[in-house]
């Protein structure tokens, strides 16, 4: 009863610490009502599975958290089910319980939570609300201050799954790391068997890969390598391999959008998505195999894959005073280098670059990043943020020609250089990291 008591308290302390904050501040809120609630009463998730009616499903990985797990909540919520899912990316534990906290009420529940969670704080999030689902995207070297080398990460989420054995996994079987996170009672694998290109994205330029030694501790080799160390992979001394995909995948890579040919159970089914980039098929396929898990058929798929507008800052398009834009949050190597293979480079660009803690204050994944795709870039190209100065001198490095380098540290003033350098009708790429997203979200740009 107490227990009870203090849960209902924090609901109505959270609303109260929202609208304080939205009264008195700028900021979004996406975590601060998370972070009252968490101090009045830590155990405040252990409640929140009760107001789930049907599935709770988590999303987790180094790249493709926000998009995938915002296809997955738009697709439930296209099937008439009723979804609470941290939409704005809030993801470590107190944004995680400050969407639970301001969406729950003592008479309302939710058919599904779709939940993206930081790789870190997965563990902290499976110690207070068991989950039914766990989706794993990719595991690429990220920040390195915050989660040292990626096989620190790799036992983060393996600590997490430890915590909850009977949870099912969806897990990409073109990733060699990804792939060995099968300890749970069930899991089913996804991955594509082969991928063209008909766009403008350069699939033979070099991506930052992780050589990955197979538990015999030998060197995999690859059949197939589509980006970083994604591929068909194999142990030529003891045979370990790529697991054989539940849900395998063939794409097409236009400039706009991805053909891609499911396979499941000898049946296939063909789908369209109208996302940028091969990183962005891979999502759409981890968030189609989830979707079939539930039950899903491929017409409410397909229609719900029709309508998705991108999250805020991954591969979104917005017009900004007559110009259209496209915007692409970009925060480690492996990222970076594959949104670098899509940008156009007649369109004007802006980099802006923060070290907050939120985007990682290790700044060498610059240098590890392929910016030499911009060396071609035919118009100015912008760079701000507090590390302006850093992604100045690494165009320099990467072969731009520094009369064509423009520094405005001031994100909101960059945004004014950028129009003053480009026309009504002109094509504008933005590049930011995760807080300069943010800043830049804020402002108020007119169409």
């Amino acid at each position: 009863m107490i227990d009870k008591l203090r849960f209902y308290t924090s609901l109505i302390l959270a609303r109260m610490a929202f609208l304080g904050i939205k009264t008195f501040s700028k900021s979004e809120g996406t975590s601060f009502a998370g972070m009252i609630v968490f101090k009045f009463y830590p155990k405040f998730l252990t409640h929140c599975k009760n107001y789930i009616k049907e599935k709770s499903i988590t999303v987790t990985g180094t790249n493709g958290k926000t998009t995938t797990s915002g296809l997955i909540s738009h697709i439930i919520e296209n099937a008439n089910q009723k979804v609470i899912h941290n939409l704005k990316g809030a993801n470590m534990l107190t944004g995680i319980i400050n969407v639970f906290a301001l969406n729950l009420s003592p008479f309302k529940s939710f058919d599904y939570a779709v939940i993206e969670a930081d790789e870190a704080y997965l563990t902290k999030v499976y110690d207070y609300m068991a989950f039914d689902y766990l989706v794993v995207t990719n595991l690429f070297r990220d920040q390195l201050d915050r989660y040292g080398e990626i096989s620190t990460t790799a036992n983060y989420i393996k600590n997490a799954i430890s915590k909850n054995p009977k949870l099912k996994l969806v897990l990409n079987a073109d990733d060699p790391l990804v792939s060995t996170f099968n300890t749970t009672e069930s899991a089913v694998f996804y991955g594509f068997e082969d991928v063209q290109f008909d766009c403008n994205y350069d699939e033979h330029s070099k991506s930052p890969s992780e050589i990955f030694n197979c538990t015999c501790n030998s060197a995999l080799e690859y059949n197939k390598r589509f980006f970083a160390q994604q591929g068909h992979y194999y142990c030529p001394k003891c045979g370990y391999q790529r697991p054989k995909c539940d849900y395998s995948a063939r794409a097409i890579i236009h400039n706009d959008y991805s053909e891609i040919k499911i396979s499941n159970n000898e049946i296939e089914y063909d789908f369209r998505v109208n996302l940028v980039g091969l990183y962005n098929a891979y999502n759409a396929l981890a968030a189609i195999s989830l979707a079939f898990e539930l039950g899903l058929n491929q017409a409410e798929i397909q229609k719900a894959l029709n309508s998705f507008k991108s999250m805020f800052g991954r591969a979104e398009k917005r017009t900004i005073e007559g110009r259209q834009t496209l915007i692409q949050l970009i925060k480690n190597p492996t990222g970076a280098s594959e949104v670098l293979k899509t940008v156009d480079l007649n369109s004007t660009i802006l980099i802006a670059i923060n070290d907050e803690y939120a985007d990682g204050r290790d700044m060498s994944w610059l240098w590890d990043s392929n910016f030499e795709k911009l060396k071609d870039a035919n118009k100015k190209i912008i760079v701000s943020g507090k590390r302006a100065n850093d992604v100045a001198v690494r165009l320099k490095y990467a072969g731009v020609d520094t009369n064509n380098i423009i520094i405005e540290p001031d994100i909101e003033k960059s945004i004014t250089r950028i129009l003053e350098s480009s026309k009504v009708g002109d094509n504008i790429t933005i590049l930011p990291s995760y807080t300069a997203l943010l800043k830049i979200n804020k402002l108020k740009l007119k169409k």
